[in-house]
């Protein structure tokens, strides 16, 4: 069994969170230590918590949309390494939508999840919280309008939730330029 496999069967087993309404159940995706692609997110909603797939919903079908790639190419765990700042489902918020990511997952298991991954070109930050880890506090409006400023290790996006669609009117150099920019960074790097 290599270190890869190892970790993640360490991960797969955590149930340091306990006591969420869902209970626990870490998902990721990460099948290769040659992954070139990483996406970074927040963590999974209940469809995903379900099915035990990330990104295994309306926000998965936009990001797939966004990115061009169709969900064969997108769950290709070869190329593709999906590790969201939270792996398991941190429960329903007073406003409908998830409440944050645990704040004890990335801490406990980024780090080591990463040195398993020394083949990565380009690490997409997917929202808010995301981008706050790893950037430290910022807004996501800004980090999008000023991607080229995070490249080449990162390309910050607003989460693909049905909320960005009135954000991405409101800012429609997203889908006019930085969509097309993405497009052409992610190609190079999958071919």
């Amino acid at each position: 069994m290599s270190a890869l496999e190892k970790l993640l069967q360490e991960v797969r087993a955590c149930h340091f969170c306990e006591g969420l309404p869902l209970g626990p159940k870490p998902i990721l995706q990460v099948g290769s230590s040659k992954a070139r692609l990483l996406i970074t997110g927040q963590a999974p909603g209940t469809l995903a918590h379900e099915s035990g797939i990330t990104f295994n919903d309306p926000s998965g079908d936009r990001l797939r949309e966004w990115l061009q790639i169709d969900r064969q190419m997108f769950y290709n765990d070869a190329l593709i390494a999906i590790v969201p700042m939270g792996f398991c489902y941190p429960g329903k918020g007073k406003n409908g939508g998830d409440l944050p990511p645990r704040k004890e997952c990335a801490p406990r298991w980024r780090d080591k999840i990463l040195q398993q991954l020394p083949e990565l070109k380009l690490t997409l930050l997917v929202g808010s919280y995301a981008q706050n880890y790893i950037l430290g506090k910022g807004t996501v409006t800004d980090r999008v309008k000023n991607y080229k400023d995070y490249l080449p290790d990162f390309f910050p996006l607003p989460h693909p939730s049905w909320r960005t669609l009135a954000w991405a009117k409101k800012n429609p150099y997203f889908q006019e330029d930085i969509l097309f920019a993405l497009r052409q960074k992610v190609k190079e790097i999958l071919k």
